[in-house]
């Protein structure tokens, strides 16, 4: 049995809207059209009426069609279907996106931020296929949650569980979502970035050299160079990996104490680096967690990829 769902991505500087079909669990992308988010106005006109072109093009309505799920970064009213003024997106003040989509094009509509959106992604297509209790986390330039609880999304009394990365491990270190030493400084891109610009800091203030930042220019250094040199063996790097690694397993102690999960996803920077974090990780939990639980659960890198965005808006809409 095939489903017709329609799915709208808003980010900071890119939109799409998407019409899928899904077969039996499997999800395939039959159109979509990106375009750029400019000021509030232009780009909702732009979503809706794109959103009507792809359903006239492709015969689409609320007799055949299930539902239009919208990712958009938060914060939000999920509940309400209130989009409420997203630090990435200027002027998107109390926009009633849900209600807007529904006039447009007579399909029922429903609003995730974009961490639940993807949870739900990969819990129906992918690494979290079939199972009951499932945390997805991020861990991209920041690092956000979306819990899957028996069988369901939650996403809290107000939208706000899930935020993991604003835990706070330490009180000094890297600085992630606005706090020293939370889950986000220790675990995410940027925190890799601040880990590593200490580091190197410190090495060429004592007379040493580092070979991939041999300008010393502090600012140009990123998770992604880190990685890299650490896979070419170098040890300053591969120490920088260690320390995320080991406050993230410390982090997943924490989830896997409280929520009892099958199944952590991890995303981004995971799935790149995955040899370089998992073994000091998974190191942390075995020191950290209760055995009962972390025996049953087993951390899993991501497994839709770059088509995690599309798949996520859509997966919205299969959950109508």
């Amino acid at each position: 049995m095939s489903t017709n769902l329609l799915g709208i991505d808003i980010g900071g500087t890119k939109c799409a809207v998407i019409y899928g079909i899904d077969h039996d669990g499997r999800m395939e992308i039959a159109d979509k059209v990106r375009f750029s988010t400019t000021d509030v106005d232009a780009t909702l006109s732009t979503i809706l009426q794109e959103l009507k072109g792809l359903c006239s093009k492709h015969g689409l309505n609320a007799s055949n069609t299930q539902g239009v799920g919208i990712s958009c970064g938060g914060p939000l009213d999920s509940r309400r279907g209130i989009v409420m003024s997203p630090p990435n997106l200027p002027g998107w003040d109390n926009i009633p996106i849900v209600q807007l989509v529904q006039d447009a094009c007579g399909i029922p509509a429903i609003l995730q931020n974009d961490a639940n959106a993807c949870a739900v992604a990969e819990w129906k297509y992918g690494a979290g296929r079939g199972t009951q209790n499932m945390v997805f986390l991020t861990f991209g330039t920041g690092l956000g949650a979306g819990l899957v609880l028996d069988g369901k999304l939650y996403s809290g009394t107000n939208d706000n569980a899930g935020e993991l990365g604003h835990i706070r491990l330490s009180e000094f270190g890297p600085v992630g979502y606005g706090k020293a030493g939370s889950v986000e400084g220790f675990a995410s891109g940027g925190g890799i970035a601040q880990l590593a610009a200490s580091a190197v800091k410190e090495k060429l203030m004592m007379g040493g050299k580092v070979a991939w930042c041999p300008d010393g220019d502090l600012s140009g250094i990123s998770a992604r160079t880190v990685a890299e040199a650490a896979k070419a063996g170098d040890e300053l790097a591969k120490s920088i990996y260690r320390t995320s690694a080991t406050y993230l397993g410390k982090a997943l102690a924490m989830v896997i104490d409280l929520l009892n999960p099958e199944v952590i996803v991890i995303g981004s920077i995971f799935v790149r680096a995955e040899e370089l974090i998992r073994p000091f990780m998974q190191a942390a939990i075995d020191r950290d967690a209760l055995q009962g639980a972390a025996a049953v659960c087993q951390v899993k890198a991501a497994e839709l990829g770059e088509s995690i965005g599309d798949i996520a808006a859509l997966s919205l809409a299969a959950t109508l």
